[in-house]
């Protein structure tokens, strides 16, 4: 068997890295497509800035690559622990601040 070796990935001089944070993955029998997308507040329809298309074994290779990076990861920086009881639409699309209109002086909105 022939020696295997690292390919060297080349990125090209105008790659734009994207901020992503939300992913949808739907799937037929041949294929899973991830489709990527920015949700920011006051954007009422995301547009999808990636696809990606991955035969079965492609996403549980893709799958494996990511759970041993992010082992090594958390294995240098600690864990990345999720949130309980709190979503990204918190963080998005709740009121920032004091929405409470300001009280008189006799105590009235």
């Amino acid at each position: 068997m022939p020696e295997m070796r690292p390919l060297e990935l080349r990125l090209p001089a105008d790659l734009q890295a994207q901020f992503i944070n939300m992913v949808r993955i739907s799937h037929t029998p041949g294929e899973f497509v991830l489709d990527f997308a920015a949700i920011l507040p006051g954007v009422s329809d995301p547009q999808v800035s990636s696809r990606i298309v991955l035969s079965p074994l492609g996403l549980k290779l893709m799958q494996q690559a990511i759970n041993e990076n992010l082992r090594r990861y958390e294995a240098s920086f600690g864990e990345v622990r999720l949130p309980h009881n709190h979503t990204l639409a918190d963080d998005l699309f709740k009121p920032r601040g004091n929405q409470n209109p300001p009280e008189g002086p006799d105590g009235q909105a």
